[in-house]
């Protein structure tokens, strides 16, 4: 049996993370129980700890999602807890911040993800400064169901920008706004979408700007959005915009090349792992309104760019088919059962 622990709360209203996708998708060929559901957080870690010591017996392997928040020591505690019960480990490591995390606490970091059986960076940015740093890492990237994503090739493009991602500073939100007025100033038809929940305030930070600059009218909040409802909405907007000052690499970046979209993003953490800037989208500077502002112009003014980026994201996202994915789960995960 292999045990997977992660935070599985989309029946509390939050966005699905890696145990909730990749935790059914690697049960069709391996026996796993996914752990945990808890809302509380103190709830949620002893139940980590509890199912690991519940079913050491029958654990071959326990895979353990490891992020830069408190998570961390959740991660941390149950690797402490797979090393004393002799079980082996593999953290799968997410978080933008996640490497600031590491250099905080390196005691903990080695003790965590030396004694690792392997660890696994669905980023080529986080597997490259962990094998840089002597933590034998290897790359399996996130996965997306690319059939759940309709290629819209876009021929011409207005206007329309699209942001997917929760409101919170980090993500630097109200840089979308900034660059929405900047646009405005020569297309008085642009618009922006902003789609997700609000995680910390910034939400009503974001409406505040809007209104000062008289923007407000322009932009639609959606609020959270099942997958299938972002992405319909998601044909009636030609650009996507990423603002992020902290990251590694968002699934909503790959969800939005599969969709053959244009990309202009910030180069904050693994994004330029992710987007070859001007093949498949343009990375900018973090914080640049101006550059980001230029470069949507210059997509407005030259279609035959637009339509190449368009084409060329949808043929960067097949990398991340499950078709392609689970060959080297399977691999990985087969040299530690046999």
């Amino acid at each position: 049996m292999i045990i997977y622990i992660g935070n599985k709360l989309s029946k509390h209203g939050y966005t699905p993370t890696s145990v909730e996708t990749l935790g059914p998708l690697l049960a069709q060929y391996y026996d796993i129980q996914t752990y945990s559901d808890k809302k509380n957080k103190l709830l949620r870690y002893f139940d980590f700890l509890y199912q690991i010591f519940k079913n050491r017996k029958n654990t071959e392997l326990i895979l353990i999602d490891t992020y830069s928040s408190l998570n961390f020591y959740f991660a941390y505690s149950a690797a402490v807890l797979s090393q004393w019960l002799k079980i082996p480990y593999i953290p799968i490591l997410h978080g933008g911040n996640l490497i600031e995390r590491v250099e905080k606490f390196p005691v903990m970091s080695k003790k965590l993800f030396h004694n690792a059986t392997i660890n696994v960076s669905p980023s080529k940015y986080l597997n490259e400064y962990f094998n840089e740093n002597g933590y034998k890492t290897v790359y399996i990237p996130n996965n997306i169901d690319i059939s759940m994503y309709p290629f819209k090739e876009r021929k011409q493009i207005q206007p329309k920008l699209l942001y997917v991602r929760a409101f919170h500073k980090i993500y630097n939100p109200t840089m979308a706004v900034k660059v929405l007025f900047e646009i405005s100033k020569t297309y008085d038809n642009a618009t922006l979408c902003m789609v997700g929940p609000d995680k910390d305030g910034s939400l009503e930070d974001v409406k505040q700007l809007a209104r000062e600059l008289n923007v407000i009218d322009k932009i639609t909040f959606t609020g959270r959005l099942k997958k299938e409802e972002w992405i319909a909405l998601s044909s009636e907007y030609d650009i996507f915009i990423n603002t992020t000052n902290f990251d590694n690499q968002p699934v909503s970046i790959i969800e939005a090349m599969a969709l053959g979209f244009p990309i202009v993003s910030t180069n904050a953490g693994g994004i330029p792992y992710l987007i070859e800037n001007k093949f498949n989208g343009f990375v900018i500077e973090k914080n640049h309104v101006e550059e980001m502002t230029n470069v949507i112009l210059s997509l407005l003014d030259n279609v035959e760019l637009a339509n190449q980026l368009s084409k060329n994201a949808r043929i960067s996202a097949n990398e991340f088919s499950w078709s392609v994915v689970v060959t080297k789960w399977k691999g990985l995960i087969n040299a530690y059962l046999e």
